[in-house]
Order: structure tokens, then sequence, then C-alpha cells
């Protein structure tokens, strides 16, 4: 069983960290992208693998500071599926953005079970996808 610490900031993260994520997406963020990526996010909720130091599962938001906050990543690597990380990684988020009015996030149908067990709702949204643009470059 991995020992993992859960973490709310990016001290001492570095890129090299960040191996593994993003599977299957056609043309997924590099590494230093990823990095940036949660650099920009107002709220981060990281599970490191203490005897690694791997990053294995990492959720970001980002949000106005007033009234709202958007969750639009929530991964964890293939080899830590599973063991509730996902889980655990989205409670500590919801619970960090608790002050704010709307908390929204987009997923897929399959999806939705999931996050309705966090105390989230389904709702219709509409949404833009830009797949050029999907590395960050």
């Amino acid at each position: 069983m991995n020992i993992l610490e859960y973490r709310n900031n990016l001290d001492r993260i570095t890129q090299e960290m960040l191996e593994g994520f993003f599977v299957g997406w056609p043309n997924p963020p590099s590494k230093q992208k990823h990095l940036e990526i949660l650099q920009g996010s107002s709220h981060v909720w990281l599970a490191i693998d203490k005897e690694s130091e791997k990053v294995v599962g990492f959720i970001n938001a980002i949000s106005d500071g007033i009234l709202s906050a958007y969750i639009p990543l929530l991964e964890v690597i293939p080899e830590y599926q599973k063991q509730g990380i996902g889980k655990e990684l989205a409670r500590r988020m919801l619970q960090s953005l608790e002050q704010f009015y709307m908390v929204d996030l987009l997923c897929d149908v399959e999806l939705q079970e999931f996050y309705g067990s966090l105390g989230m709702h389904k709702a219709t949204g509409v949404l833009v996808r830009n797949y050029g643009r999907q590395s960050g470059e």
C-alpha cells in the first residue's frame, strides 16, 4: 500500500514529478504546461506518493475569489486509480470551495454519478472545445 500525502500547495513541485497524466488525450499538455496550469489555478490539491515523491493525482479550480469557482481537471494516474484518491481530492477541493455560491464542473455522463456521490448535482451546460489548443501550446 502506498503512503500518500495530500497537499494544497505547489511547494517543491517540479515538472518531473508530473509524469503519467492526460492518458488518452490526443494532444496532451507537456509536463511544463501541466505545471503552468497548476500554478495558474486559484486552488489546487495534490496526492503525492511519499516514497517515490511523484504526484499521482491532482485537482484544480479557478475562481473569481468572490462568487464562483470552476473545477476543470481531476486526474489520477492509471496505476493509482480505484483507490479512492480521486474522491479524496474532490472532497478536499469542494471543502476548500464551500464559501462560494457556485462551484461548477463539466464532465462526461459516465462521471456524473461519481460527482453526485460528493453532493454535486446534474445540470445542463454548454461548452466549446478547441482541440487544436488541447496541449496548451
